[in-house]
Parts: C-alpha cells; structure tokens; sequence
C-alpha cells in the first residue's frame, strides 16, 4: 500500500512538472505536498481502506455465501439426478424383463397358433380327401349305373328286333327248355 502511495505522488509530481515545465521550457520535479494532491489522494485512499474495508467485506462475505448456497444447491441437484438416474435404470431393466417376457410369450403363442392351423389343416386335408373319395366313388356309381341302363338298353332292344324278327323254332325250343330248367322242372 505504501508503494502505491508513493508511486501516486511521484506520478502527481511528475505531471505537475511537466505542466510547470512546459509553460517555463525546462524540466523539474515539484516537491510541493499541497500543489500536488497528495494530502487529498491520501485522505481518500485512507476513507476508502476504513469505509471500504466493511462494505467491501460484506459484499465478498454476501457473495461467498451466495456461491456456497449455489454450491449445495448443485450438490443436492446432483444428488437427486444420481438418485432419478438410479430409478429410471431399475425401471429400464424392468422394462426390458417384460418385453423379454411379452416376446416370450408372443413366441409360444405363435408356435401354439401354428401347431393349431397345421393340425386343423390336416383334419381338413383329410376331410377334403374323404369328400373327394365319396364324390368319385358317387360319379363312379353314376356311370356303373348308366353304363348298366345303356347295356340292357341296348339288350332290351336286340331282343325286341330279334322277337320282332322271329325266333327259330329250334332257339324257341332251347329257350323254353333252359327256362324250366331254372324252375326247377324237367321237360
């Protein structure tokens, strides 16, 4: 502080100098304590280091303790950003054991599902097949039927020409013999 002093009035001195000098053309040093200001500066600089000290004090003092309260604040911020971050991680691990559990389960009942659709295609295969079988052997009836009704239709009128043409009396005689025949009869 001393030097600071010291340096204020040497360069108080030094500018009244070279003021007093310029006007006189020559340079010098002014060794009056008065013209210079240094009783002035020192009365100032003085109330400011008495006053200042309290004032400057309580706004360092103020300021200190705004910053430890910022500082707690930031601690107990921190803290609770540990302490959520520690609750959303047990329930991302949560999270992810029920969609592990949910993708289980949807796997089961997929392959339940197409154990189920395989077996209910089989049966249907089987049906198809059975229904298919019972339609051929339908349409097979119909054409054993049709072929019989074409055959005596056809017998039927080979005979009437024939009847119609006359049957040789020895044919008539075979016909009647083989008949009673058949009865039971002699001839």
């Amino acid at each position: 502080m001393g030097t600071f002093l010291l340096l204020m009035a040497e360069a108080s001195a030094v500018g009244s100098d070279l003021a007093e000098e310029a006007g006189h053309g020559g340079f010098s040093l002014n060794t009056d304590i008065f013209d210079t200001n240094l009783i002035n500066l020192a009365i100032i600089i003085t109330v400011l280091l008495v006053f200042g000290r309290k004032v400057l004090g309580n706004t360092l003092k103020t300021r200190r303790d705004t910053i430890e309260t910022a500082i707690k604040n930031a601690e107990q911020r921190a803290a609770s950003a540990a302490q959520q971050l520690k609750e959303a991680q047990q329930k991302l691990e949560q999270a992810t054991a029920e969609a592990e559990r949910i993708k289980q389960a949807a796997q089961e009942n997929a392959q339940a599902a197409r154990e189920a659709i395989l077996a209910q295609a089989a049966v249907d295969i089987e049906r198809l097949q059975a229904a298919g079988a019972a339609d051929l052997n339908a349409d097979l009836d119909k054409a054993i039927a049709k072929l019989r009704q074409s055959v005596v239709a056809q017998a039927l009128q080979k005979v009437e020409s024939e009847l119609k043409s006359g049957i040789a009396d020895d044919a008539q005689q075979i016909l009647i013999e083989r008949s009673i025949a058949q009865l039971g009869g002699e001839v």
